[in-house]
């Protein structure tokens, strides 16, 4: 665990720690891949890894890590479409697979888990929600032992009411019910791990990862038992700070 004075200090040394992993992965194999969360915790650690020197972002494949279902397919607020504008599109990356729920979530679920299976991922930068989530499994129905890597799930309130906040909706009306998700075991079979938690409305989800039990009471504190995961923390997000 690392903690920084602010979000912008958290977001330049996270930057920093990802970008170096690439390096050396690179120098290590010819290509790799990496999953990405869309949430505007991300946001200081994604304007400095794009700009980051030295990394090859033609031999990185980019995936994205959940995806709300009934949106239009130009909404801003549909993750894929939030990752364009903030990495996407800033960098030559060798492809980009994007989750498009529509017209069938079930089938996109088998299509994008396929997509995964093809080769190892390498590394993977994520968050944690409110209620303990990562990616959009809430604990309602993260499953450590899950035998699916992708699926259709449905969104908690408190979950709502974060993408309330978060993406720019204009009511928890407007806030979709369902979503796609990469599921625990998926994202826990990445080489490595780079967590990014800024604010203090992320103070006590942090306390329950890392203090707590491991539960699906709080789905990140399963992190604990990958060995490669780092935490960047900003002072606001940290419980002993």
């Amino acid at each position: 665990m690392q903690t920084y004075r602010n979000s912008e200090e958290m977001g330049a040394a996270a930057a920093v720690a990802v970008a170096e992993a690439l390096r050396e992965g690179l120098r290590q194999q010819d290509h790799l891949r990496m999953v990405f969360a869309a949430a505007p915790s991300q946001s200081s650690m994604l304007a400095r890894l794009s700009g980051a020197e030295s990394v090859d972002w033609s031999r990185v494949t980019a995936f994205h890590m959940d995806e709300f279902i009934g949106l239009p397919p130009g909404a801003p607020q549909r993750f894929g479409n939030w990752l364009d504008r903030h990495l996407f599109e800033r960098i030559p990356l060798a492809a980009v697979h994007k989750i498009d729920p529509e017209p069938n979530p079930q089938r996109e679920c088998e299509r994008y888990a396929a997509l995964l299976d093809e080769a190892p991922i390498d590394v993977i930068c994520l968050g944690i929600g409110v209620n303990g989530h990562i990616a959009f499994n809430d604990p309602p129905v993260a499953d450590f032992e899950d035998p699916l890597d992708v699926k259709v799930i449905e969104l908690d309130e408190i979950c709502r009411r974060q993408q309330l906040d978060d993406q720019g909706f204009a009511s928890m009306d407007s806030v979709p019910r369902q979503a796609i998700t990469l599921t625990i075991p998926r994202l826990l079979r990445a080489d490595r791990l780079f967590c990014i938690v800024p604010g203090t409305h992320k103070k006590e989800a942090v306390r329950g990862s890392l203090q707590g039990p491991v539960t699906t009471a709080c789905p990140a504190s399963i992190l604990r038992r990958h060995p490669d995961c780092t935490l960047f923390l900003d002072r606001e997000a940290d419980p002993d700070a």
